[in-house]
């Protein structure tokens, strides 16, 4: 199936790691320009180097912060200056704050929203001007089920919830108002997806002190505790290059109808 992505202009915010990096490598191995921005620069360059391995193709780096406005401008008018256009925005960059309402810190509400909605409102208002001017785009936004459903303890998501169904709100509301500049705007909603980093990073937030790396079957046992929902053999999460595919595909030309909608990957754990 051709996805007419050819010379395409992409940019991927989180692209250094885990779905971000899988949506990159999808993107260049269809002929894609892709353009990753992520905070750690040596991450950054570990990234290009293993899409540039498996898939011979050259991508763009920049080190850039979501929270910080400087950094949006700075990516904003890197690929001005690089490219001339843009013809992708995937919104990956987020995170998420597992813990009970009342031990939520302030520092943490405003971070939650800092990285996840504001970074997301911010980045499109700025690369929203250059895609009307050429006619058209594509933004995908990368939220979360804790957007549509309330999560079972231990993932408590009264902090970061709130912030990823705004994501899924805008969304909805960009598809109407800049469709008619022929943008399309869609949201990807991620269930349980199997990364060590995020996994590593969600034990270490829950106070279980499970480490991913090196006790592997400790690790798996979790996951399948966790994701008794997902509808598939051995409850088994979702993978990176899972939600890749979805990503790639609703911003190809065999998604132009899909407008608006809030895309659901998470194996049939949500029955809502």
């Amino acid at each position: 199936m051709d996805l007419g992505l050819t010379d395409k202009v992409v940019v991927i915010t989180g692209g250094s790691s885990g779905i971000g990096l899988e949506t990159a490598r999808h993107f260049a191995s269809e002929g894609a320009r892709v353009v990753l921005a992520a905070r750690r620069e040596e991450q950054l360059a570990k990234a290009a180097a293993s899409i540039a391995e498996s898939t011979g193709a050259t991508v763009d780096t920049l080190s850039t912060d979501v929270t910080k406005l400087a950094d949006l401008d700075r990516l904003v008018a890197y690929v001005t200056s690089t490219h001339g256009r843009i013809d992708v925005l995937v919104n990956n960059a987020g995170n998420g704050t597992y813990k009970p309402f009342l031990d939520v810190t302030d520092e943490e509400l405003v971070q939650g929203m800092e990285i996840n909605f504001f970074a997301q409102f911010r980045l499109t208002q700025r690369f929203a001007p250059m895609m009307i001017e050429q006619g058209g785009g594509v933004v995908v936004n990368v939220t979360g089920e804790t957007a549509i459903r309330v999560t079972q303890p231990p993932f408590r998501s009264s902090c970061t919830g709130p912030a990823k169904a705004a994501e899924n709100r805008l969304s909805k509301i960009l598809a109407t108002e800049l469709g008619e500049h022929g943008i399309r705007v869609v949201a990807v909603v991620p269930g349980f997806v199997n990364t060590e980093e995020r996994f590593a990073r969600w034990g270490e937030g829950l106070g279980d002190g499970l480490d991913a790396q090196n006790d592997r079957a400790a690790a798996a046992e979790r996951r399948r505790e966790w994701g008794r929902g997902i509808a598939r053999p051995g409850h088994e999460w979702g993978t990176p290059q899972e939600l890749a595919d979805l990503i790639v595909f609703a911003a190809s030309k065999r998604a132009t109808f899909v407008n608006g909608a809030v895309l659901v990957a998470d194996g049939g754990d949500d029955k809502s």
